[in-house]
Order: structure tokens, then sequence, then C-alpha cells
């Protein structure tokens, strides 16, 4: 989903960062290359800064990489070399390489990326000033509206969650209607920070400029927030998002009978969940929301990405062969915990050996993440998550829905899901009710161009301004 699991897809792989430090080997320097210089990586036609940090201190020279487009920094460089015209950087923890030439001026470097036996080009050029991920829409001080940091009591016993209360200043009825916000899956800061984009600011921006209050928190385990995440599930998400609502109802301010819940990716299926669990809640924003079971939802999305990264449609077939067996054993059988795992364990490598349209290193690669794939699909949530049928609350959902899904998302392809959601909503629908795609959008409502995760952290667009303005629009012209 938003930041989805590690499930099996053969599909472009990013770096591998890897927890651990190695000691820095410094080489003899005979250009002065301190600073930053950074570059793009050209994947699939969509592009992955990487930033590396030069330091010389009492001539000992050192570097560290930073990929800022997937949120990690300070990735330690075994070796950095300028010597004979060429400048080259030793990222041994990722078994990657750069090497490049020096332009004449000594401020750019043309080479290419080594990494796993492929090799990319690349030119890295010394930058005047930090490197910095441009994202236009993060909103900037002086605000028109107030912000406040809260904690509230989440829906399990003994545990608060840290969010941000964001409120307009003007309301023309007095109190403002007032939304929480729901974060997709994997877990999830108040944010929804991915990849450098932070969807739910920009999007509570653009809420309290229209006079609509909300209140966004991180997910239990993360950030300030207590609890544990990895032991959570969808319906223990639905309990937060309650406790939320409660939570919000209650304060000076807020309009308690005008209020609602936004919900991105899986929070599209907790809002429902939901709104069928208390009458508060006057209407639900289902952005990308699955409309199906979620095995089935997560077979479409693996056939989704393949294809459009160009998979086959046997390479397709075979793939989700395995993925289907997987999902099969967890749905149905009794086994728990280290039980479950070792049982899937075995019918992973089983599966894996027959998949003939990998090569036998592929293969070898696959069989050697067995532990880790099969201990994530014993976890709790992928249970709740793949037996879970959204299509069951929708059908006792009265309330308004606005349910939109971008015509690019390989996440939660939108014909099949929007289609489902139409189809559960009782007949018939509430007159407020709209189910819209959205034309060249992807998973996080970003104007797109493959539509596929590697692009999410390249395109500076954080949220589509026509989505966001559909949004604010639907709840403003609400009774």
């Amino acid at each position: 989903m938003t930041a989805h699991r590690n499930r099996f897809q053969a599909v472009s792989t990013l770096f591998l960062i890897l927890a651990c430090a190695l000691p820095c080997i410094v080489f003899a320097q005979t250009t002065p290359v301190e600073g930053t210089w950074s570059g793009g990586l050209d994947i699939q036609g969509a592009k992955l800064p990487l930033v590396f940090n030069v330091s010389l201190a009492d001539g000992v020279l050192k570097a560290t990489m930073d990929s800022p487009a997937q949120g990690v920094k300070g990735i330690p460089v075994a070796g950095v070399s300028a010597k004979n015209g060429t400048l080259s950087f030793d990222v041994a923890v990722l078994g990657g390489k750069f090497e490049g030439l020096l332009s004449a001026d000594g401020n750019k470097a043309s080479g290419a990326w080594m990494q796993g036996g492929a090799s990319l080009p690349l030119v890295l050029e010394r930058q005047s000033a930090a490197f910095a991920l441009i994202r236009p829409q993060e909103p900037q001080a002086p605000f028109p509206y107030s912000t406040r940091e809260v904690r509230f009591e989440g829906g399990a016993s003994g545990m608060s969650l840290a969010g941000t209360l964001t409120l307009p200043e003007h309301t023309s009825g007095g109190n403002a209607p007032a939304v929480v916000m729901v974060t997709g899956s994997g877990p999830q800061d108040r944010n929804e920070f991915i990849l450098g984009h932070k969807p739910f600011l920009v999007l509570a921006d653009a809420l309290a400029r229209r006079g609509i209050a909300s209140l966004r928190w991180d997910d239990r385990g993360v950030g300030a927030s207590g609890g544990n995440f990895a032991s959570a599930t969808t319906m223990d998400f639905a309990d937060d998002a309650l406790a939320a609502l409660a939570w919000l109802s209650a304060q000076p301010g807020i309009d308690s009978r005008r209020m609602g819940i936004i919900g991105h990716s899986e929070g599209g299926i907790v809002a429902p969940i939901a709104a069928v669990r208390d009458r508060r809640v006057g209407f639900i924003v289902l952005l990308a929301g699955p409309g199906i079971r979620g095995d089935k939802l997560l077979l479409s999305q693996n056939e989704a990405i393949l294809r459009a990264s160009g998979a086959s449609d046997e390479s397709i077939s075979q793939l989700n062969k395995v993925n289907s067996i997987l999902y099969d054993i967890v749905l149905t059988s009794t086994l728990k915990g280290d039980a479950l795992a070792a049982e899937l364990k075995s019918a992973y490598i089983d599966g894996i050996r027959n998949v003939t349209v990998l090569s036998e290193k592929e293969r070898e690669s696959a069989v050697a993440d067995a532990d880790s794939a099969a201990a994530q699909l014993a976890s709790p949530w992928v249970g709740t998550f793949l037996a879970t049928d959204p299509a069951e609350w929708l059908a006792k959902v009265t309330i308004p829905v606005l349910a939109i899904n971008g015509t690019k998302d390989v996440q939660v392809p939108w014909k099949e899901n929007l289609a489902a959601i139409d189809e559960a909503l009782p007949a018939p629908h509430s007159p407020f009710t709209r189910i819209i795609p959205l034309e060249g959008l992807n998973h996080l409502f970003q104007t797109a161009g493959t539509g596929l995760p590697d692009e999410y952290g390249s395109i500076t667009e954080t949220f589509s301004p026509a989505a966001i303005d559909l949004i604010v629009s639907w709840i403003g012209s609400l009774p």
C-alpha cells in the first residue's frame, strides 16, 4: 500500500540500505573534492538523486552518501579517491561504487554507478549549498491558521498517540467542520512522510485555508506515539481513528456535527469500518481506498506493478501463482506465529524454485529471503489484511462518500476498486456520494509517468492541486 510491506515482487529494486557502519578507508587525495556532490540515477525514466558529502580534516578525506528520495542519510563511504582526474566513491555497504572523470574545473564528474553487476550513467556536480529535494507544495510560514501539538488516548488501553491539530482562524458558522486523517499501510508519521513528500501536511494546509480543521497523528509505535506497530492490525488502526475522532469532537472550535475521516490506501479501509462503528462519522473520503478483499488486492497490485515494469504475461502468471499459494496458506492455516512462518517458508521456497522466468541467481536471491518473507506473511497485520473485505463494511455505509483513485495507481488499481466500491455501497447512494477516477495520477495522487513507486521520490509534486481542490470543495459542499 502507501509504504507497502516487503512482499515478493519481481520489480526493479533500488538500494539495499543496510543498518551498519564500515570504517572509512582513506586514499591519497590529489584533487580537492571537499563539499557536496549530487546527481541523479535514471531508473525506468525516474530520477533517483544521490548525494555525496565529502570532508577533509587533518589530512583525512571522508565521505557519506545520502539517498534523499528514499529518506536515507549518512550511508558510510568506505573509500574516497580523487587521483589522475578520476573521482571515485566506494560504498561497500551497498556493494556499489561510483567512478567518473573530473572536468577541467574540478566541479563535475561524469561516469557511472556500478552495483550488483549493473552499470548506470551518473554525473555528479559539486553543489554550492546542501542538497535539498524540491518540494514546492510544502507549506511555508506565515500561516493563516493555527497548529497545536497534542496527545490523546489511542485505541488501546494505556496507549497515547501524538499528533497535530490544525485549526482555521475564522469560520463563517462559528465552529469548523473537521476531519481525522488515517495513513496507509506501513509505519507512517503524522505527515505520511514518504520519499521526501509529506502529503498529509500539504492536505492539512489546504483544508485549513478553506475553513476545515484536521487532526493527524503518528501511527502507534511511530514517532512520538506510544504502542506497538508491529503487532497492530487494520482493526487496531480503526480503534485509533475512533479514539482520535472522540478526542477531536470534544475540542473547542470543532463542529462535532460535521466530522469525517480521510483515509489513504489502507486508511481507506479503516474509514468505512470506523463509520459503521460510530455515528459521529458524518462523511468519509477514500483516497485510493481498496474496494476488494486484501488477498485479491495484493494479487492485482503485483500484476499492475509487474506489467508497468515490462514483465511478460508468463512472468506475471508464475509469480502470482506463488503469491496465491502463500496467501491461501495465511487465510486457511490453523497455525500461528513461528509454526505458520515455517509452513510459509517451505511453500515459499518450493514456489520460487518452480518459477522458470527467474534466472538461477534471482531464484537463489529470493530463496535467501525466505525467512524474512515468511515472518512478514505470518504477521497479524497480513492475516487480517488478506481476510478483510471492504465491501462488507461499505455495504453498511449510508453517509456521503468521496472515493477517488488515480488512473496510474499500480498499488490500488483504479478500475476494479472504484467499481467494487460503487457496487458495495447501498443503493441508492447518498446524493452527495461521488466516485471519481483522476486521470494520470498515481497512488500518492501525483501527476505521474508510469505510476510505479520508483517515481514517487523523483516527482516534485506532492499532491495534485486538482485532487486537493476536489477533496476540499466536496467537504465544503456537505450540509
